[in-house]
């Protein structure tokens, strides 16, 4: 899904709709591609356990799959997953178009429809230089809606100069999930990129997640044209950063190479943790739209069932 596809759906006041119209697009997607090993039947069955009752076996599916299938209830859940979702104000960005903060929620809606369709458990958390909300973890269609207004809420009132703690978040977090969970985190990243000292806790509150046996996948969502190519025109620009209100004039064309190399430079150390670590580090860019999110939870999510 495209960013012009993004601009048309923005005007769906409903999440559910919203998401909804993703996550059957992207089946439909897996269906047409050669990208094989999920079906729409993961949404309501689970695979049949040798030993177990067969009253819940589901016959016709295993006349067309030759597969072993049973049907699953609202009470059964498979994993529990917790959404981490940045909502400082450098999220805001860009001011046309859909923003980050938008694009990550959209995001979110949709894998929450997932995971209500899979039986799994989902709770979200939304933080910014602190953790300012933090829900249960449910599977049921009324905990799915009330998700949904608190994500709607957010959407229509997005924060403005506040800045990010990533690290502080993370730790609180792994303090409070005492179960084996998937934990997924949309940031863009930014809050430590520059700062050695920083980056350095940053790491050690990811590893404390991982010591609790969590799986981790980070959704590094930016503006590719603007934040990582800099991809401005020849001219002087009047840059406000979101998050502390600073302002610089400056040339482009002067600061381009500098500051790609600085943040490769972050990036680089970045993906080392990660790949470290035994974290999912997914790049979510803005202007290439949801499938890749999904398609990236639903591999994971493969390898811990």
């Amino acid at each position: 899904m495209q960013l012009n596809e993004d601009q048309q759906i923005r005007q769906l006041a409903n999440l559910e709709l919203l998401a909804r119209q993703v996550v059957e697009g992207f089946i439909t997607g897996l269906h047409q591609s050669p990208f094989h090993g999920f079906s729409v039947e993961f949404a309501e069955h689970r695979l049949y356990n040798s030993g177990e009752s067969v009253k819940n076996i589901d016959w016709k599916l295993l006349a067309r799959t030759d597969k072993l299938f049973v049907k699953q209830f609202e009470e059964e859940t498979n994993l529990r997953c917790y959404l981490l979702l940045d909502t400082s104000s450098s999220m805001n960005f860009p001011d046309k178009g859909i923003n980050k903060l938008q694009f990550s929620i959209y995001a979110i809606a949709s894998l929450m429809y997932l995971f209500k369709k899979q039986r799994d458990a989902f709770g979200l958390c939304l933080f910014s230089d602190k953790t300012d909300w933090m829900s249960q973890v449910k599977s049921t269609s009324t905990h799915l809606f009330y998700l949904y207004a608190e994500l709607e809420k957010t959407y229509n009132q997005p924060k403005l100069t506040t800045s990010t703690n990533i690290t502080q978040v993370l730790h609180q977090v792994a303090g409070q999930i005492h179960q084996r969970s998937m934990v997924i985190l949309f940031s863009d990243m930014l809050e430590n990129s520059l700062n050695p000292e920083k980056l350095q806790a940053l790491f050690a509150a990811i590893q404390h997640l991982k010591y609790n046996k969590h799986e981790v996948i980070i959704f590094n969502v930016n503006d590719k044209q603007k934040e990582l190519d800099f991809n401005f025109d020849n001219l002087p620009h009047h840059f406000i950063d979101i998050e502390s209100g600073e302002q610089v004039r400056v040339h482009p064309n002067k600061i381009r190479d500098s500051y790609k190399a600085a943040l490769a430079n972050y990036r680089h150390e970045l993906e080392l943790k990660c790949a470290q670590y035994h974290i999912d580090l997914i790049d979510a860019y803005i202007e290439d739209g949801y499938n890749n999110v999904l398609k990236s939870y639903l591999i994971k999510r493969n390898k811990m069932i």
